[in-house]
């Protein structure tokens, strides 16, 4: 048996990169999942690869997409066990730092990366009100450390962070049996890490080893990584755990 055996799941942004770590790990343990993604091809590729997987197209800004996505899951299900808010963008224009952040480009990250997420968490709780529950949130370190290079895409992913700690205490106090946990991930060899280091210009690979060389572990790790660490709050073991903020970053934050 899983660790999520019979689970029903969503994961945004299922199509790629950590998302689709995370809905292959998920079915992989057992879980039955809904892969909500902008790009067909992806998230397709995804459910083709895997029989207990479907794919539903889904835009998380617009609220009507999480209306059919929760009712789609609902008729075929009858339930949802397992919320995973991943869906999220980097920036949408080269320029990242508060004097060179447009008004257009703070509000095109923080309608993916903040409002997405809200959107999915007000969803998620009426979908899961009647059973218990994991709603997981991906942040970043960019919510836990001062990002001058990263503006826009830090002020949304902090505000993820304070969302899940409030959507944690909301649900305790309501008597929902519904745990709300936030994962962090570091440096990630995905294509997000990619634009990273190609933010401000020079050598992609020169700029990873070095972000690599200032991680006390020493190594930059994978996706999956991180999917091992949605497994975890999503899943049983994890019951009494819930506003925690996981950290997957090698002991970044740490100095």
């Amino acid at each position: 048996m899983g660790r999520v055996d019979q689970k029903i799941a969503i994961v945004t942004g299922g199509g790629n990169g950590i998302g689709r770590a995370i809905a292959e790990r998920l079915a992989a343990e057992g879980a039955i999942v809904t892969v909500t993604d902008q790009n067909p091809a992806a998230g397709k590729a995804v459910a083709d690869a895997v029989d207990t997987i479907q794919f539903l197209e889904h835009d998380v800004r617009i609220e009507a997409d999480w209306a059919k996505v929760m009712d789609n899951v609902l008729k075929k299900h009858g339930r949802l066990d397992i919320l995973i808010n991943n869906a999220g963008i980097l920036a949408t224009e080269s320029s990242q730092d508060v004097e060179s952040t447009s008004l257009n480009q703070w509000q095109a990250v923080n309608a993916v990366n903040s409002e997405g997420v809200f959107l999915g968490c007000q969803h998620g709780i009426g979908a899961h009100e009647s059973n218990r529950g994991s709603i997981v949130n991906l942040s970043s370190i960019a919510a836990l450390m001062a990002t001058p290079h990263l503006f826009a895409y830090g002020a949304s992913k902090a505000a993820v962070r304070q969302l899940t700690k409030t959507v944690a205490v909301h649900c305790g106090r309501k008597g929902y049996r519904i745990r709300c946990n936030s994962v962090h991930p570091g440096v990630i060899e995905t294509s997000m890490g990619d634009q990273v280091m190609a933010l401000g210009g020079g050598n992609v690979k020169e700029k990873w080893a070095a972000r690599i060389a200032a991680i006390p572990l020493g190594e930059g790790r994978d996706r999956d990584d991180v999917a091992s660490c949605v497994l975890f709050l999503a899943s049983d073991e994890a019951r009494h755990v819930t506003g925690a903020a996981l950290v997957v970053d090698g002991g970044m934050t740490i100095e």
